[in-house]
């Protein structure tokens, strides 16, 4: 029987009767797979960094500390974030797991130690999942987590509640673009992202991908997610207001012509950011896993020159460290 698309809604453009789409009109051309991974095997793709792999975590990685009580927030990694708002903690698609791959024994494997364990998280209120894809959805990792925290809310965009119900989760809530529910207090919002969905060779676009606004009574934190750059992440605050803290993808951009459309690289993120007003930012989705072309610096290098380059105070963008703090106080 073909699969239909049960949450079709035909008045929403990201909606089609097979699954889910971008709305801008980006797509690959057939041979582009291909091509991609034959230019990269021939030159070698991707380098260690510049001044080797135990260099780097020396420079860009800490163990994470979590002290204190007041808002704040640890970038662990990749796209993974505790965060800490009104004495609650939320996780973004935690990913504890020595590689990001639907198999332990092969795909990308993880190239700096974890900043925290699970067993040092002190408590988790909530669990947040942009897609489906292996570096952001790892089923190990939740399995632990629920272990630890059975109890725990999740919000995932559409089409990933029977795969968080059968890891064991007990209270799950899926959200379409621009959907909003209140949890203990703050509100969370399933926003637009550019990107895909697909976890085996039967599934791509069946289950959604997003970004997620949580609004408390003092910040309004966005977490973009995996997303290439377009124009509709802008109506992000012009619908729920000026963002106070940004968390942006930076990483797994080259070849540009190839990523481009999935990957916001860093000039991409800068740009966005001063659109947006320059609110108190950071960078994700680096550091941690080889996904593409880049080396695993390459990202915080054109990062620094991007915003030396920019025609503004730069001291509102945070450059973190993986394990590091940033209070929101």
């Amino acid at each position: 029987m073909v699969w239909k698309n049960p949450w079709y809604n035909p008045a929403l453009s990201h909606h089609s009767p097979d699954g889910f789409i971008n709305t801008t009109p980006a797509v690959h051309q057939p041979g582009d797979v291909k091509r991609w991974r034959n230019e990269r095997k021939a030159a070698g793709l991707p380098r260690p960094p510049a001044d080797g792999y135990d260099r780097f975590i020396e420079q860009w990685w800490q163990k994470a500390e979590i002290t204190g009580d007041s808002n704040g927030l640890w970038w662990l990694g990749h796209a993974s974030i505790l965060l800490r708002l009104q004495e609650q903690y939320l996780l973004t698609d935690p990913v504890f797991s020595r590689r990001a791959s639907p198999v332990r024994f092969a795909g990308p494997q993880r190239r700096t130690p974890l900043a925290l364990a699970i067993a040092d998280i002190p408590q988790l209120d909530a669990i947040l999942i942009s897609h489906n894809h292996y570096d952001h959805l790892d089923t190990w990792t939740l399995r632990a987590l629920l272990r630890r925290f059975p109890d725990v809310q999740f919000f995932i965009p559409l089409g990933l509640g029977a795969l968080i119900r059968r890891l064991g989760a007990k209270y799950v809530t899926e959200l379409d673009w621009w959907q909003s529910v209140t949890f203990q207090g703050m509100v969370y919002t399933a926003v637009p992202a550019q990107h895909w969905s697909m976890r085996t060779l039967w599934d791509r676009n069946r289950s959604l991908w997003c970004g997620w606004v949580v609004e408390s009574a003092e910040e309004r934190f966005w977490f973009a997610g995996d997303t290439g750059y377009t124009p509709e992440l802008l109506t992000i605050p012009q619908r729920l207001g000026a963002l106070d803290v940004v968390a942006l993808p930076v990483g797994a951009y080259a070849p540009r012509w190839f990523m481009s459309i999935n990957h916001m690289d860093p000039q991409s993120a800068v740009a966005l950011w001063q659109q947006l007003g320059s609110p108190l930012a950071f960078p994700i989705h680096w550091g941690v896993f080889e996904l593409a072309d880049e080396s695993l610096d390459q990202p915080v290098k054109e990062l620094q020159q991007s915003l030396s380059e920019a025609a503004t105070d730069n001291d509102n963008f945070r450059i973190l460290k993986i394990g590091q703090y940033l209070s929101l106080g």
